[in-house]
């Protein structure tokens, strides 16, 4: 059993099969054992991947920072709910409790914290593994800017194979935990 941060949208996004996608991620990491670590909201994708996980009996941390908590932002059906003072707090808080990280559709907030936890691995403050969920194609074009990127010589083709990526939640999840085993 792993601690898997998962980054995603607060929104739904204008695909029914993100959501989809997302509460079949939530179920799986459950069956599998994961513990889920998120940014703790009721709304959006990430309401939708708590509630999939506990459907399931899995365990659900979330962490966010008390404004968001006080404009009631916060799922309180949690295993956990850990309060922090802002969103670098958060980011820690997540990072420091995680073993593998996932990155679901969402805007630059998700972004930025696929990048900012990548960006860490490749400084080589942790190595823990890295996968984006690709529903419906969300990811094809980042993925194939960063393969652009390694073909301009920006990017190490190496730093570039640690960023995984699967089309399915089961084949994401078989991908992290390849890399947990390693």
């Amino acid at each position: 059993m792993a601690n898997i941060c998962v980054y995603l949208g607060s929104r739904e996004g204008r695909e029914p099969q993100f959501r989809t996608a997302t509460e079949a991620l939530g179920a799986e990491m459950a069956r599998r054992g994961h513990r889920l670590v998120y940014g703790g909201a009721r709304i959006g994708l990430m309401g939708a991947l708590a509630d999939a996980a506990m459907a399931e009996g899995g365990e659900v941390i979330g962490v966010m920072p008390h404004h968001l908590v006080e404009r009631e932002q916060a799922h309180h059906g949690l295993s956990e709910l850990i309060r922090v003072a802002n969103m670098h707090e958060r980011k820690a808080s997540m990072a420091a409790r995680a073993e593998a990280f996932i990155a679901l559709p969402g805007g630059i907030g998700t972004l930025e914290e696929l990048f900012e936890a990548w960006t860490w691995q490749y400084l080589g403050l942790h190595d823990k593994p890295i996968g984006v969920l690709d529903t419906h194609g969300f990811y094809s074009p980042l993925l194939g800017f960063l393969d652009n990127t390694v073909a301009h010589g920006f990017l190490d083709p190496e730093t570039r194979a640690n960023l995984l990526s699967a089309e399915t939640p089961a084949a994401l999840l078989d991908h992290l935990e390849h890399h947990l085993a390693g």
